[in-house]
């Protein structure tokens, strides 16, 4: 088999772009069109919205209240500009929050692209829920957040007295992953705790990590955060493989 074959024989294993080929010094021209369209389509992404409407309705069937709720960014332009507002919670939001002393708490977030979290989410949730509440623990209302960067769950789950919040937030677009969503999960929320002191999980989407997965992953990092006390870098991630649980 020669090298050019070889290369190409990479391709059906991976959605990255290896073995284009070139023109010349530079790519040929499908290549280069459909770098474009991708790069396109990622800017899109990172402006996309979510339909607060349709997610309710689609969290509706788990039986939690839903509260909505934004950051301080007035519009997506001041989202992108000043990261630091989309930390911090709307002033008038603040006294709408409920009392959720002790829960486990979700935060369905927006982030860098709207089109996972859109998709992905209640599927997530949903799988979620029997996991955490087999071991006992009690789930506090979900918070919808618009204009939301990943630390503003601190300033939620602070609020509400939560013991840990799960920040479901839609991950920068690439150019082959265009609605990929993340869970951020964090002890003992309040402002000013650091990156270092997540969790993070990544790539749930088509191709990468399926809802019921992370699920189970964020259930098994739950219980090991329960159990000592922190996340981020002292939590590792050593989930056995296997099914998590044995279905009742």
């Amino acid at each position: 088999m020669s090298a050019p074959t070889r290369w190409a024989e990479l391709r059906r294993f991976t959605t990255a772009r290896v073995a284009l080929g070139r023109a010349g010094h530079g790519l040929p021209t499908a290549a280069h069109l459909d770098f474009q369209e991708a790069h396109a389509q990622a800017r899109d992404a990172v402006h996309s919205s979510l339909d607060a409407a349709a997610l309710e309705a689609a969290l509706a069937p788990l039986g939690l209240p839903v509260v909505r709720i934004a950051s301080q960014a007035p519009d997506r332009r001041s989202y992108l500009l000043r990261p630091d507002l989309g930390r911090r919670l709307r002033a008038a939001d603040r006294d709408r929050l409920p009392a959720a002393p002790g829960a486990f708490l979700f935060v369905v977030a927006d982030g860098l692209c709207a089109t996972g979290v859109q998709a992905r989410a209640p599927a997530l949730i949903a799988a979620a829920l029997p996991l955490l509440r087999r071991s006992g623990l009690e789930i506090a209302p979900i918070v919808v957040a618009d204009q939301a960067r990943v630390a503003l769950g601190d300033e939620i789950g602070g609020a509400m007295g939560a013991a840990m919040v799960a920040v479901l937030i839609g991950e920068r677009p690439g150019l082959t992953a265009l609605d990929s969503l993340g869970i951020y999960l964090t002890w003992n929320p309040r402002p000013g705790r650091a990156d270092a002191e997540r969790n993070c999980i990544s790539n749930i989407r088509p191709g990468g990590l399926s809802p019921m997965q992370a699920a189970e992953k964020l259930a098994w990092l739950t219980g090991a955060a329960r159990r000592l006390g922190e996340t981020g870098v002292a939590l590792k991630d050593e989930q056995p493989s296997g099914v998590l649980l044995p279905p009742c």
